[in-house]
């Protein structure tokens, strides 16, 4: 009698585990995975922002219950790290799809070609996904190296190799590495703020809101608000980066 009550359990555990369970993890477009679960996600906060992202939401989307949602990200702040992981896995895939010169990887190649091909890849990911930038800052820096996705740790790995290929020792290589995370980051969130106070207005000055600019205090930066509206572009970013790697070069 014990035998069969426990073969009666056994059975009953195993079909917990069996398709009424799988059931849970299969969403409007079949079985759900975390790439997909992240992927869905970031298309979520492309279209409306971060503050539309929650598990409930996200599960409506994939058309799944919010709780099946747990076993990919245990917590909201675990999907808000998890977007980051996104960010980095699409560089990654658009690095590899346009790969640069043999030997690049390992800083072997040209490594200031590398480290643009890098910066300007970064760059286009970020435009592509303004919404989800601000998570770089709030989140991906405030994780501990180690606790950071791996998809971000082999982006420090490829940028810590290429500056190495530059012949830099390793304090010298960790400061550049310092400075091109911090001003790429800082271009990217500079480009994306924005500017212009009213861009129905054809008038520059009244499209800049010049006008609630005291002339007297503020001369400078009405003359060159024009100048700030405009995004810098590829080009600043190529340029600053260029400016900062000649000072890193030169001081080595």
């Amino acid at each position: 009698m014990a035998g069969e009550r426990a073969e009666a359990r056994s059975r009953g555990a195993r079909a917990a585990d069996g398709p009424a369970r799988r059931a849970g993890d299969r969403g409007r477009y079949g079985r759900l995975s975390r790439e997909r679960v992240l992927a869905s996600a970031l298309q979520l906060v492309d279209r409306e922002g971060l503050s539309a992202l929650s598990m409930r939401r996200l599960g409506s989307e994939l058309g799944v219950e919010a709780m099946a949602l747990y076993r990919y990200a245990a917590s909201k702040d675990a999907l808000l790290d998890g977007l980051v992981e996104a960010l980095y896995l699409e560089l990654e895939e658009r690095l590899a799809a346009a790969p640069g010169q043999e030997g690049e990887a390992d800083g072997a190649g040209d490594w200031r070609a590398g480290l643009h091909r890098v910066a300007r890849t970064t760059y286009d990911v970020c435009l592509d996904h303004p919404q989800a930038v601000p998570l770089l800052a709030t989140r991906m820096l405030a994780v501990p190296l180690a606790r950071r996705p791996l998809a971000v740790l082999k982006d420090h790995e490829r940028v810590l190799a290429l500056l190495r290929g530059a012949g830099l020792e390793d304090d010298r290589a960790a400061a550049a590495f310092r400075a091109f995370t911090s001003w790429l980051l800082g271009y990217v969130s500079v480009e994306l703020r924005p500017m212009v106070d009213n861009p129905d207005e054809s008038d520059p000055a009244f499209r800049l809101g010049l006008h609630r600019m005291p002339a007297q205090e503020l001369p400078v930066l009405r003359e060159v608000a024009p100048a700030l509206a405009e995004r810098g572009g590829p080009e600043g970013l190529a340029a600053g980066l260029d400016a900062l790697l000649d000072r890193f070069v030169e001081a080595g």
